[in-house]
């Protein structure tokens, strides 16, 4: 892992490189790299007309790894723990047969119940009811955490758990997770046998390949400034669409394809994926072409000629080195002052996602499925639209997309990447080529991850 993760507890674990959550806890289904959906912990489900309920009735031979037996009593609990933090899952009600058969009501329409069925990891109901989350691991998963040969921060083992019944599907009887937050460190470490795989990035690809080792191209990633703070609420001129405008106009996209990521990325003019549903195919020049001049116009304009100062979070292991100097330094161009705030330790992705930082910096997914992106990053509640501030045209838009036509549906997605496009909400900057390196010890023959970004722990197998 390039980055630690920010604990034990099941309802904070990340998405990204989330090997850990992957080994200890099962989901209701497993979803593959299109987010369609599979049988795990539910061996049946289906939904209501608007997709506002899901019944489900689980297998019947789960058990935990305390030696409980997970029924729906269980999920309940899993699924109210995870609203507390989490808006996929708030205000949901709950309708419960018997131990294996139950009925999960959200509070509205919901396109994306398969990817939500597929996120959640589940412990038991009595883990979520007492006070050791932070230092006990009590999943159903195909691996069982061993605290007594783990370092937290360091290296985390798991062992293959016996009883699983997937078992197959997960061949290495024992799994080591090592963090290397050092790129070279990691890709010593690599070359070197210490571990069997790690994440690469444009910088260590060349290497890599000259070394001898695999590599899966991943493109899974927008590189962006995310302007979430569009009323100006924190930061008065952010509130301003000339600002935003010109923070767009000072990044020169195809420079930072060709240089910053030496060739390994596309320039980037839209947030979503090519080929998803909102993605504008006709959308082939830039409507930002990089001109200093023009957005000092601009911020003149709107009455910010002497700018701003913007904190910025920075995190380690996310390939940030040299793009972050390259944002200071064009944002400065613009007397927009970016002062580097450095999250570190358990607490740094809720900082991160607090709203206290109203413009992050990420490669953030473009899912294969579009509606997932609008969810996370430009509806109200998404998770990554830290500010949370309203809109009434995507809240319209949205609606046509709950209750309309699939044509209307995919029509409201194109109108709404115009929308945040025209209104700059986003700073997209690339589409580089992730990559993930490893060994010719190990295969990975397939690549189940719905964002793209990395192999996940059902895609490693023997040779």
């Amino acid at each position: 892992m390039t980055s630690d993760i920010p604990g034990l507890s099941v309802g904070i674990q990340p998405t990204y490189q989330g090997w850990f959550a992957d080994a200890a806890w099962d989901t209701l289904l497993i979803c593959d790299e299109f987010g369609k959906p599979s049988a795990q912990i539910a061996e049946e489900w289906e939904y209501n007309e608007d997709k506002s309920a899901a019944t489900i009735t689980l297998r019947d031979d789960i058990t935990f790894s305390d030696g409980s037996d997970l029924t729906t009593e269980d999920v309940q609990a899993a699924y109210e723990f995870a609203g507390e933090n989490n808006a996929r899952f708030a205000d949901l009600t709950f309708d419960v047969v018997d131990d294996y058969n139950m009925t999960i009501t959200w509070p509205q329409p919901t396109p994306t119940l398969d990817l939500i069925l597929c996120e959640a990891q589940i412990s038991s109901a009595e883990y979520y009811a007492g006070d050791e989350q932070d230092t006990t691991v009590v999943g159903s998963g195909p691996y069982i955490y061993e605290p007594s040969k783990s370092t937290q921060g360091s290296s985390y083992t798991l062992t293959k758990n016996p009883d699983y019944f997937d078992s197959d599907t997960y061949p290495y009887e024992t799994l080591v997770l090592k963090v290397f937050t050092d790129a070279t460190a990691g890709l010593n470490a690599l070359k070197t046998g210490q571990i069997d795989g790690i994440l690469g990035s444009a910088a260590t690809i060349d290497e890599a390949k000259k070394s001898g080792l695999e590599a899966v191209t991943l493109r899974g990633t927008t590189t962006r400034l995310l302007i979430t703070d569009h009323l100006g609420q924190s930061i008065p001129a952010l509130g301003d669409v000339r600002v935003r405008q010109a923070m767009n106009m000072v990044f020169d996209r195809d420079s930072i394809a060709n240089d910053l990521y030496r060739g390994y990325a596309d320039p980037a003019y839209q947030i979503f994926r090519p080929g998803s549903s909102a993605y504008l195919e006709d959308l082939t020049e830039d409507p930002y072409p990089y001109d200093v001049e023009a957005a000092k116009a601009l911020m003149a304009e709107a009455g910010y000629a002497d700018g701003f100062t913007l904190q910025i979070p920075f995190f380690e292991g996310q390939n940030h080195d040299l793009l972050f100097p390259y944002v200071t330094e064009q944002l400065a161009q613009l007397n927009i002052t970016v002062e580097q705030v450095n999250l570190t330790g358990p607490d740094a992705i809720t900082e991160l996602l607090s709203g206290t930082y109203p413009v992050p910096l990420w490669q953030l997914g473009n899912y294969g499925e579009s509606l997932q992106d609008i969810k996370d990053y430009i509806l109200p509640d998404g998770i990554w639209n830290v500010s949370h501030q309203p809109d009434e045209t995507i809240d319209g838009l949205w609606q046509t997309i709950l209750t309309g036509s699939d044509e209307e549906r995919v029509a409201a997605q194109k109108e709404i990447n115009q929308y945040v496009i025209d209104q700059a909400w986003f700073v997209p900057m690339a589409y580089p080529d992730g990559f993930y390196l490893y060994s010719s010890d190990i295969s990975i023959p397939t690549m189940s991850d719905f964002s793209a970004l990395h192999p996940l722990l059902r895609d490693f197998q023997k040779n």
